[in-house]
């Protein structure tokens, strides 16, 4: 699908509302816009369900003109409220065709598109030296990831943030805090949970194969949604968020939560990679979506003078870790945002993590909410000891605008957030095989295992899409 508008027609439109592209409702009238030279031009790439989220949120900011909607399902329910909100701005079905027409006009974009989706953009995106925000998990395999900072690595000036928007919030700015004053410190266990429904239970695990075919919705390009991964026939398990429950397309609740509940914990605690992984207990398991419930277990070996972490995972809806004596309630991030399917239901445990340490053990949430010391008596007797903790100059959407304009520098930048994603996709490597698996993480290998070593890179790309497996 071309673009409704002509670049002549756009450009016209767009200088006529100052540099801004003109609004249909008052969703932001009360957004405060930078001068139209202090904007960044953003490319929006994946337009409907969470990809609706990241560009309300960027363009809340005030410092983003938005230059073009992308999406394989244009024209889709999912799709409508933001060409509603931009009905003047160039629209593109294939990212491809966006690039080569107006790619001179863009200088970011934000891709809120599936797991296995976000390689190819990115690496093309970062190719032609435009900024890219990428929502979380950063890709579907560890060599993608891989890849991708290696890109990031070869073009320094091109910004680069993972969508975990939590790590520009509270939680960020006490950990980094705790950390250096020495309140969190000789961490050796961390219980992550995340115990709420997911898309695939109900289904049968029993499943000897993928869904029937079904007829191809009229605004959907099947053949460009599967991109890199093509092979499969249509069916509306697929689409909109289900993609999420399938090993060929996501990485489950694992790839989905991990980077809201473990991100301060792998970055300040310098976890890097670990040795070994075990899929501890799956009820579930089959070969095609991800387990009812699945136990994790990742070891990371001693760095510096910090010893060796073992952080076990708990999902499934009555998969919870051990809570400790003094615990109390555990809270929920309001800012969490909720699933397209709608409200977040209430579960028995909130999703976050139990840390502990030599001295003290914490419990925290989710995205951006803090920890706290347990149990009360505890956190009372050490109350006067703790540092202030700064506020946050920026959250996670305008500190990617400002590091596109040499303000800022991103807080999950590929460099911060590869690793972190490549934990995870060793992860759903034993989740897929039922396994254990030890790792190098030096030579970034699976040792004595070449089928799960053959996990790492994923199967070969369909036809035309092997150019961005190319640094």
């Amino acid at each position: 699908m071309n673009h409704y508008l002509s670049r002549r027609s756009f450009i016209t439109k767009a200088a006529a509302a100052g540099g801004a592209v003109l609004l249909s409702n008052s969703v932001f009238a009360n957004v405060k816009l930078a001068n139209p030279n202090e904007r960044v031009n953003l490319a929006c790439i994946g337009i409907g369900n969470r990809g609706a989220d990241i560009i309300k949120d960027l363009y809340k900011t005030g410092l983003c003109n938005i230059v073009a909607l992308c999406d394989v399902d244009m024209g889709a329910k999912q799709t409508l409220d933001i060409l509603k909100m931009f009905p003047n701005v160039p629209r593109y079905q294939d990212f491809r065709k966006m690039f080569d027409e107006i790619g001179n006009q863009i200088d970011a974009v934000s891709i809120g598109t599936p797991d296995f989706a976000h390689f190819a953009q990115t690496m093309m995106a970062i190719d032609l030296g435009k900024h890219v925000y990428v929502e979380k998990p950063m890709a579907r395999t560890f060599w993608e990831v891989e890849l991708m900072m290696q890109k990031a690595r070869k073009f320094p000036k091109v910004v680069t943030q993972m969508g975990n928007q939590g790590h520009s919030e509270a939680n960020y700015f006490q950990f980094k805090t705790w950390k250096e004053a020495g309140i969190i410190k000789d961490v050796t266990r961390i219980d992550a949970h995340m115990n709420m429904p997911r898309r695939w239970h109900g289904w049968d695990p029993n499943i000897k194969g993928f869904p029937y075919p079904e007829r191809i919705p009229d605004t959907l390009d099947w053949e460009l949604w599967q991109m890199q991964t093509l092979g499969h026939d249509y069916n509306k398990d697929y689409i909109n968020g289900q993609w999420r429950c399938w090993f060929d397309f996501g990485m489950g609740a694992l790839g989905d939560w991990g980077a809201h509940i473990l991100d301060t914990a792998h970055e300040f605690l310098d976890l890097g990679l670990p040795t070994v992984v075990e899929a501890k207990s799956l009820e579930g398991h089959n070969s095609f979506f991800f387990p009812m419930s699945s136990t994790l277990r990742f070891h990371f070996p001693k760095r510096k003078n910090m010893p060796a972490v073992d952080i076990n995972w708990y999902d499934g809806l009555d998969n919870l870790p051990p809570i400790p004596e003094g615990y109390g309630v555990s809270g929920l991030d309001p800012n969490i945002p909720p699933p397209s399917t709608g409200k977040i239901e209430p579960v028995k445990l909130n999703p976050g993590k139990i840390i502990y340490g030599k001295d003290l053990t914490f419990k925290g949430g989710s995205h951006g909410s803090i920890l706290h010391i347990i149990p009360e008596g505890k956190a009372a007797e050490i109350a006067g000891r703790l540092p202030d903790v700064p506020e946050s100059p920026s959250n996670h959407f305008a500190n990617f605008l400002k590091a596109c304009k040499g303000e800022e520098k991103t807080r999950s930048s590929f460099e911060i957030a590869g690793p972190l994603s490549q934990v995870f996709c060793l992860g759903v490597i034993t989740q897929r095989l039922n396994s254990k698996i030890d790792f190098d993480p030096v030579k970034k290998e699976v040792v004595g295992d070449r089928f799960a070593q053959s996990l790492l890179v994923g199967p070969p790309p369909a036809k035309g899409w092997e150019q961005y497996y190319r640094v």
